[in-house]
């Protein structure tokens, strides 16, 4: 009947069997056929005929709009069959590193045959959750991860500003906002690539920020002697003085809220200061603090498929290349 309906919605678009014949791929008595048959079944004339014309009977406009719907739900389903026949990779990963996940996915759907990747924003907690559940194929987490998961594609992200509460004193050495670092594409490390603050200051265009003098500057790990400093993740910044307070998971928005209450100061990658816009936090510069957090694709050894395969190396181009 699909045939049927197909010749039928045809011949009305074009008002002529012989075009829609040509248009379908069919001969002409092949589509006067379908349409006869079509007729018969439903017990109605719809088109009238004669020598030179073809036009729709009232039955037959009627019945168009119908038999275009059942043409383009066929068309959909055929559609969503094709993608989940496909292949599909599920990757969790941090806020942090979304712009790498989605440069992931685009180099996934390039390859031939194209495998496509549902990106699922995830802590670190409930990404390892979904590891072991096996509701993703494979995690971007922060190092070390659990031992049970397999690792590959690490990468770093420099940690070199603190947020504060505006009324706290390391606030009065922010920059002003015309002398921030000028925007750019947000840079992750690879162990073998040179650290983004060394970058920085090879990069024309780049502004170093007011001098101390001026009432405005950096912060040295030395400001931090005395200060609880949130640490996301439970991880511990090795060398820095002040008092640690863990932050369940690696959720540095959660820990945004805490450093807006007065609940202590954080470390914070500069990926983040560029997204992140609140009027309940500043971002000071961190200097001579060589703070970084290390991530690393993880996925558990008892899942390994060619896609997951493919998954490391496009990951591992998507940090060699931009």
């Amino acid at each position: 009947m699909a045939r049927e309906i197909q010749c039928f919605a045809r011949v009305a678009a074009r008002l002529s069997f012989s075009r829609a014949a040509a248009d379908l791929g069919m001969s002409q008595p092949a589509v006067s056929q379908a349409v006869a048959r079509l007729e018969r079944a439903t017990g109605v004339r719809l088109f009238e005929r004669s020598a030179r014309t073809v036009r729709l009977t009232a039955a037959g406009a009627a019945l168009l709009p119908y038999a275009e719907q059942v043409l383009e739900s066929a068309a959909a389903f055929t559609a969503e069959a094709s993608r989940l026949a496909r292949p599909v990779i599920h990757l969790a990963y941090p806020p942090l590193a979304g712009p790498l996940a989605a440069r992931i996915a685009r180099r996934m759907a390039g390859r031939t045959p194209p495998v496509a990747v549902e990106l699922h924003a995830a802590g670190r907690a409930a990404a390892a959750a979904a590891l072991d559940a096996g509701e993703v194929s494979a995690a971007i987490l922060a190092t070390p991860a659990p031992a049970r998961f397999t690792t590959a594609a690490r990468f770093h992200v420099t940690v070199d500003h603190l947020a504060v509460p505006p009324t706290h004193p390391l606030a009065a050495r922010a920059p002003e906002p015309h002398l921030t670092r000028p925007s750019r594409t947000p840079r992750t490390t690879t162990p073998d690539t040179p650290r983004p603050a060394e970058a920085l200051r090879k990069e024309p265009g780049a502004t170093e920020p007011r001098p101390a003098e001026s009432g405005r500057g950096e912060v040295r790990p030395a400001d931090l002697a005395g200060l609880v400093v949130l640490t996301p993740g439970g991880r511990r910044w090795a060398g820095l003085p002040g008092h640690p307070r863990m932050v369940r998971d690696d959720d540095f928005g959660a820990a945004l809220d805490l450093v807006a209450a007065g609940a202590g100061v954080l470390p914070i990658p500069h990926l983040l200061v560029r997204s992140v816009r609140r009027d309940d936090v500043v971002f000071v510069p961190l200097e001579g603090a060589d703070l970084q957090i290390t991530y690393a694709l993880a996925w558990s050894r008892e899942r390994v498929t060619n896609e997951l395969l493919a998954l490391v190396q496009a990951m591992q181009d998507a940090l060699w290349t931009r």
